[in-house]
């Protein structure tokens, strides 16, 4: 995948209603500071175009970004941040399920584990979402740049076991400062990009 041009195209509030959009939809979710927005700017090969933040639960919007004026990559709200109010949490969680279940054009939805830790309750309660809405969630195990390399298969041996993964789920690991693991999120996006023409 070549990356020509992207644009922040659309940006979707707790009250504001979902666009109809005209091409293919990829969708990011995972908790907050889980390194979504580093992994959207690695793919887009920008530097700060989703804005990574110091503070956690910064993303409160549905942020569609427009690549190659081919594909939507969709940023979902970071979950389970704890500083967030309950009835913020409530919002969020209703918006990113009214997503999941309203958009005609979503193809693949990547749900990003931290390697380091096992997967908590919300990523649990995100990944049945995502299968009871009808997708296969790709697992991005992101942060691979801070653990060493003979924890790799432990941590996402981890990662299977505690989401009781199906069989065939595509696991990658990623790191967003050596951009491991892009290319082959690449191809999935190639993938999606030929289907949709």
């Amino acid at each position: 995948m070549v990356i020509k041009n992207v644009s922040l195209e659309i940006v979707c509030g707790i009250t504001s209603k979902l666009p109809k959009t005209t091409h293919p939809e990829v969708a990011f979710a995972g908790k907050s500071n889980v390194g979504k927005s580093s992994l959207i700017n690695a793919l887009m090969n920008r530097k700060a175009l989703a804005r990574t933040s110091a503070q956690p639960g910064k993303t409160q919007t549905i942020n569609y970004y427009n690549v190659n004026d081919g594909i939507y990559f969709v940023d979902l709200p970071g979950y389970g941040y704890a500083k967030a109010n309950e009835e913020i949490k409530a919002k969020w969680g209703k918006m990113i399920e009214d997503y999941l279940h309203q958009s005609k054009q979503l193809r693949k939805v990547f749900l990003l584990i931290d390697i380091r830790h096992a997967p908590g309750e919300n990523d649990r309660i995100m990944y049945e979402w995502i299968l009871k809405n009808g997708y296969e969630p790709i697992i991005i195990a992101t942060k691979l740049d801070k653990i060493n390399r003979s924890q790799v298969q432990k941590q996402l041996k981890l990662i299977r076991t505690t989401l009781q993964v199906r069989e065939g789920t595509i696991l990658i690991p990623f790191s967003a400062e050596t951009k491991q693991g892009r290319e082959e999120i690449y191809e999935i996006l190639d993938q999606v990009i030929e289907e949709g023409l």
